[in-house]
């Protein structure tokens, strides 16, 4: 039996044991996920991963795209698909089997699926957006792509600890919300830090030629919200828990929309 390399990603204090039998492959996933790596022996959460060829056009064309990603369920068992990897993930036993190519893009996003099926049972989510830490305080700036969630995190003053710039982690916390850290990176194209802190509010992302805040009614900020949560699998229990989860969110947590300018001095508006 060939030698078994593991390494165990901790975000939001989730352990995920990867075992392969490749110690280069393991090597590689221990750069990448530098500053998000836990005690493997307290993984509550396994996967074997096989490393298979792939025709280079398919690794090299958007890595990082969830375009066409496929999660379904049978019998208990998820299964994660898209055009360069496959997984299997049973809950059950909290055991799963990867099989994708020799890079850190394809379990990235396997990470990122597994984390919105635990998040939906607990009341979180991830979103797309950028996120950092002032005085304690967590704020977080959702957008589309090219709304400008990597801008407003290059312009971060340096008292600002960045949590990423592309994937914000959305927890549970009692009667309210923190803000965690994660490896998904935009273009920044370098990890968050990996720490966590309450949020303070939200801005939805809106480029304009000047700097303001507006307020949002509920149903506005739930509506954009929604656009912007990370959600792939189609069962409609959990569909509906992340829909409840992002109402309460809204209902606990202050919204607004932040127009700016490609300034630093938005960051004065930021408190």
């Amino acid at each position: 039996m060939a030698q078994q390399h593991e390494i165990a990603v901790e975000i939001a204090n989730v352990p995920i044991l990867l075992r392969t039998p490749n110690a280069g492959f393991r090597d590689r996933l221990a750069s990448h996920y530098a500053g998000f790596l836990g005690d493997a022996s307290n993984s509550k959460i396994e996967f074997d991963v096989d490393i298979i060829s792939v025709p280079d056009e398919i690794s090299r064309e958007n890595p990082d795209s969830e375009d066409d990603v496929q999660v379904s369920v049978k019998n208990g068992e998820w299964c994660f698909r898209r055009n360069d990897f496959v997984a299997q993930w049973d809950p059950r036993v909290r055991r799963g089997r990867v099989r994708q190519p020799d890079n850190s893009y394809s379990m990235d996003a396997v990470l990122r699926i597994v984390h919105t099926l635990i998040l939906a049972r607990q009341g979180g989510f991830l979103l797309h957006a950028a996120s950092g830490i002032r005085n304690g305080r967590a704020f977080v700036f959702s957008g589309v792509s090219g709304a400008g969630k990597t801008t407003i995190s290059h312009l971060a003053p340096p008292d600002v600890c960045l949590l990423t710039d592309e994937i914000s982690y959305i927890r549970r916390d009692g009667e309210g919300y923190v803000a965690c850290g994660t490896p998904f990176s935009g273009q920044l194209e370098r990890p968050g830090a990996n720490c966590a802190a309450p949020i303070n509010s939200v801005f939805l992302l809106a480029k304009g030629t000047g700097n303001r805040i507006d307020p949002l009614p509920s149903s506005e900020a739930l509506r954009r919200l929604l656009r912007n949560v990370l959600f792939f699998a189609k069962d409609a229990e959990l569909v509906d828990n992340v829909f409840r989860s992002a109402w309460e969110f809204v209902q606990k947590v202050l919204v607004q929309q932040l127009t700016f300018v490609p300034d630093a001095r938005v960051w004065g508006m930021i408190e």
